[in-house]
């Protein structure tokens, strides 16, 4: 609800794709910097309380605006200001977050965890940009940033409710290991190097629904918030499904397979883009979501399923800070394209550069003779043929 009303906001108050790119990029721009700092707290401190943190922080960035808007004293910069706000508590809470799941179920049960975590999140995204469509046509988008905030208490109370006795205890890392021993492991795994430039370019260029569907609504179709609002549910619904398939993997998915979603996914965009009316549009956004889901889903339990323990942390922040720092860069060339050229061929782009992107990687990697990692270690790098 807060991501739909956010950008139809900045939609009526400006009327432009390039300040909503700009908006979109500013609120993933902390990623860039403080994703690693983010990981090595993870892996020295206690990650329940560092999400009651970062949960506060986001409530209130969603209090604020909505004020805001209901007194109508709401200006771009001051979007943009609670844009970055929000993006310091999602920059610092994500590789928490992500990093505490191995803590809840333990590594057995993590793959599975990780695609049921998705797909409890996604589903809220199924009912979220519906309501706020509707709640944006009714009342204006005030009352979704206000109904936003007053989730973030029931999320804070059940990390407080939490019973920390059945939590699977890892160890910290030690005050020496620091983001350099993270650093030097990745680049020692030419596997999980290329899987961060993988989500780091799909990320930017492929990952702009949030754009293009406002303006695939508002300037292709000449449509309303209702209608913007029932693009993201659409995409909601195959992004759950691309969750609960990924929960039933019985393993961490295979680099290989992630790269084929990543191609499938760029198609599906490219195809997308193409389509010529609201409903053929609306109808092939599962599709779109769904690939979505499988690389991002995949890629984050290949990563946490194959680092050790003591680094987990640090190496899910590395991951995030290439996954969401690609927006700030991507997001706003994309708005630029797409206000320029139009919203088909924006999106056209984006797929273009995911699918390419991820037909070159995969030909790499398969005359590396697939790179089979054969031992890990967290003081030396690992051994791979």
């Amino acid at each position: 609800m807060q991501r739909i009303a956010q950008d139809w906001l900045v939609l009526e108050l400006t009327g432009s794709g390039t300040i909503l790119g700009i908006v979109t990029g500013l609120q993933f721009l902390p990623a860039l910097f403080l994703s690693l700092p983010s990981g090595k707290l993870a892996d020295r401190r206690n990650k329940r309380k560092l999400l009651i943190l970062t949960n506060t922080l986001a409530g209130s960035a969603a209090l604020t605006l909505g004020i805001l808007v209901i007194t109508d004293l709401v200006q771009v910069w001051h979007v943009m200001v609670l844009a970055v706000m929000l993006g310091i508590a999602s920059a610092v809470d994500a590789p928490i977050r992500q990093s505490f799941v191995p803590e809840l179920v333990g590594k057995e049960d993590l793959p599975n965890a990780i695609g049921l975590n998705a797909a409890n999140f996604n589903a809220g995204r199924l009912v979220g940009p519906a309501a706020a469509g509707l709640l944006i046509a009714a009342f204006g988008t005030g009352p979704a940033f206000i109904i936003n905030a007053l989730t973030y208490p029931i999320v804070i109370t059940a990390l407080m409710m939490m019973n920390t006795t059945t939590l699977h205890n890892f160890g910290r890392a030690s005050k020496s290991d620091g983001v350099r021993s993270a650093l030097r492991y990745v680049k020692a795994r030419p596997d999980l190097v290329a899987t961060m430039i993988l989500v780091l370019i799909v990320g930017a260029f492929g990952f702009n629904f949030q754009v293009v569907t406002a303006l695939m609504a508002r300037v292709e179709f000449g449509l309303g918030a209702t209608s913007f609002g029932l693009f993201g549910t659409m995409i909601a619904l195959g992004t759950v499904t691309g969750a609960v398939v990924v929960a039933r993997f019985l393993e961490a998915p295979k680099l290989d397979f992630i790269l084929k979603a990543a191609i499938a996914f760029g198609v599906i965009e490219i195809v997308a883009s193409q389509m010529p009316t609201y409903w053929m549009f609306a109808a092939v956004l599962p599709l779109a979501g769904y690939a979505a889901m499988m690389v991002m889903a995949s890629a984050n339990s290949y990563i946490q399923s194959t680092v050790p323990d003591k680094l987990r942390g640090r190496v899910t922040g590395l991951y995030l800070m290439v996954f969401m720092g690609g927006s700030p860069v991507g997001s706003p060339i994309i708005g630029k394209i797409s206000q320029d050229f139009g919203a088909r061929f924006g999106l056209a782009i984006g797929g273009i550069i995911s699918a390419l992107a991820a037909f070159v990687i995969w030909i790499w990697f398969r005359r590396q003779n697939n790179l089979v990692i054969k031992q890990f270690s967290v003081e030396e790098p690992p051994i791979i043929s």
